[in-house]
Formats: structure tokens, C-alpha cells, sequence
């Protein structure tokens, strides 16, 4: 056992190393298991340290005989249960100040306790009663702490408005300037399929043209066009 109570900067690390000891608990647990992980980088031994603390192993990595008993439970309130007499049999001197209600301390009554005890600083006090509460959590008084790049549960009800989303809206083909849409706008009403056409003629009249020829055209044009 530690001569003080361990810490660690990440104590959630400790809650994974657990979480993963329950599903494969190899024959030794050194920092170099806990590297291979990938949890706590450059803080390996502090896992070991606490996890030695509790009693899962013992100074040579390996199971002792109570935690094989622990690690033996399936469900998890079984477990919590078990790892529970761990808990507070490492940390006897803080259930005998405080009894069964050292498991829901809050985290100020927590850094007096271990400041006092260790004579530690302000920083390492903090530590280890985030340690602390991370034991105190596997052992089913409160939460453990979300892994990071786990995604947070969402409710269903809010899941489902988050991803509704509402149907694009039919666009209307834009009019344009041409005098056809121009035209279909000015005289139709209601309808889609008739539209107005409007025509320009243009007359080039012969500069040296008679009164007659001029006569002429001018009666072609009422015959064959205006009372068309």
C-alpha cells in the first residue's frame, strides 16, 4: 500500500482501466499494459499506483486473490457492490472519520480530509479526491465521467427534432425580360397554356415611290393584316 492516497491529473483514466480489467484482466498489469491502452499518457504509473492502492494488484502487477473475487462479477451492480469493500478498506482511515457518509462527501470536505492527512498542496488534495470519487462512483455512489470521443445520449423526442428537417421548397422557374413571358403575363389571367403575341413589322419605303405605290402597300397591309 502507498504511503499517501494516490492521485492523477485524469482520474477518469482509472474508471477506464477498471472498466477494462472487467472485461480482460491479463495475467500482469504493469505501465506498460496501461500505455498499450492508450490511457493516461505519461501518467501510467499513477494508474498502477491507485490500483494498487485499492487492492486489485499487488506490487508485481498481479491479481490478488480478493480482486479475482471482484472481477468475477458480471453485472454490474454486483460488482459495485464487491468493489466497494475495496474501496473502503484502502481508504479505512477516511470511513472512520466520516462512516458510511464518506462515499458522498462533497469535493471540499474530501481536499480537507486528504490535505490534512498527506500534508499536500491545494493541487494534489484536488487530485486525489477526484480519485476518490472515481472509486466511490464504481462502487455505485454516483456517475462515472463520459470517456472522451464517446457521443453523449440524446433523447429520443429531441433527437427526432434535431433531424427533422423541413421539405425543400418548389422553386418557380424564373421569368425572364422576353417579351413572351411579358406578353403571357399582360394578358393571361388564370390560365398557363394561352399567352398574347405581340408583332412588329417594319416597312422600308422606296424613296423615289409614287403616290400610288405608296397607296399600294399601305391597302396590302389593312387587307392582309389588320383585318386578318
Amino acid at each position: 500500500m502507498a504511503d499517501s492516497h494516490p492521485y492523477i491529473s485524469g482520474p477518469g483514466n482509472i474508471a477506464q482501466m477498471i472498466l477494462q480489467l472487467r472485461n480482460s484482466f491479463p495475467p500482469s498489469v504493469t505501465s506498460d499494459t496501461v500505455k498499450r491502452l492508450g490511457l493516461a499518457s505519461n501518467n501510467e504509473s499513477y494508474v498502477i499506483n491507485a490500483l494498487q492502492f485499492v487492492g486489485v494488484i499487488d506490487s508485481d502487477g498481479k491479481r490478488t486473490k480478493e480482486a479475482a473475487d471482484v472481477f468475477s462479477h458480471h453485472k454490474d451492480e454486483e460488482f459495485s457492490s464487491s468493489f466497494k469493500e475495496l474501496v473502503s478498506k484502502a481508504y479505512s482511515d477516511l470511513f472512520d472519520l466520516h462512516g458510511e457518509k464518506a462515499w458522498t462527501l462533497d469535493e471540499d470536505s474530501l481536499i480537507t480530509f486528504f490535505r490534512r492527512a498527506d500534508q499536500t498542496s491545494v493541487t494534489i488534495g484536488k487530485r486525489q479526491a477526484g480519485t476518490f470519487k472515481i472509486f466511490s462512483a464504481l462502487s455505485g455512489y454516483g456517475e462515472l465521467p463520459t470517456p472522451r470521443g464517446a457521443k453523449p445520449k440524446v433523447n429520443s423526442d429531441a433527437a427526432k427534432k434535431i433531424t427533422k428537417r423541413d421539405p425543400p421548397k418548389k422553386q418557380e422557374p424564373a421569368k425572364s425580360d422576353n417579351p413572351l413571358f411579358l406578353s403571357e403575363r399582360s394578358s393571361n389571367k388564370g390560365t398557363n397554356r394561352d399567352f398574347g403575341l405581340s408583332v412588329r413589322i417594319e416597312i422600308n419605303l422606296p424613296a423615289d415611290g409614287s403616290k400610288e405605290t405608296y397607296d399600294n402597300i399601305f391597302k396590302s397591309i389593312r387587307e392582309n393584316l389588320l383585318n386578318d
